[in-house]
């Protein structure tokens, strides 16, 4: 929704149907089923013609963060926003596209605090609708088991923890 309303053309890429039915309902101008697409680099490669300009992992496991570094143009940007824990925390970047293709990988716990008045004004304008993004609005108690249950990858969107009682 951001790279959107910023003028990118965002390409999702999921392995659940709702997640990227989603994503295009958000402004993603294309999606790639990765359950369903044997290569998915080659895949992103033919959307952009070559390459994306920037390339965000936002789930953080291996197969992710390589296929968007793989996945980039000459010069391209790879953002790690998805935390990369024991066994993943160590994957086999390719260094020899880093290197020949003079790409940058920059790690991101997120926004800036100095940037929250842009995204808040762009929400204001109707640029950004966040709450397009809930999935469902449950209580503290509740939140226990949509923690625990966070990897099962069931749902598309996010829970937000309205009662606190």
């Amino acid at each position: 929704m951001i790279t959107r309303a910023m003028g990118a053309r965002p390409i999702a890429i999921d392995i659940s149907e709702k997640s990227l039915d989603l994503a295009r309902s958000i402004g993603a101008e294309e999606v790639i089923n990765a359950a369903e697409t044997a290569n998915v680099v080659e895949a992103v490669k033919a959307i952009t013609n070559g390459g994306a300009d920037i390339s965000i992992d936002a789930l953080g496991i291996e197969s992710t963060c390589v296929n968007s570094v793989k996945n980039l143009r000459k010069r391209g940007r790879h953002i790690q926003l998805g935390w990369m824990l024991g066994s993943a925390s160590t994957p086999p970047i390719p260094m020899d596209l880093v290197m020949g293709h003079e790409l940058e990988i920059i790690g991101s716990h997120g926004m800036q605090a100095h940037r929250y008045d842009a995204m808040l004004d762009m929400i204001k304008s109707g640029l950004l609708a966040p709450e397009r993004l809930i999935y469902e609005k449950i209580d503290l108690h509740a939140s226990i088991d949509a923690l625990a249950n966070f990897d099962k990858h069931s749902r598309s969107g996010i829970s937000v923890i309205t009662d606190f009682s």
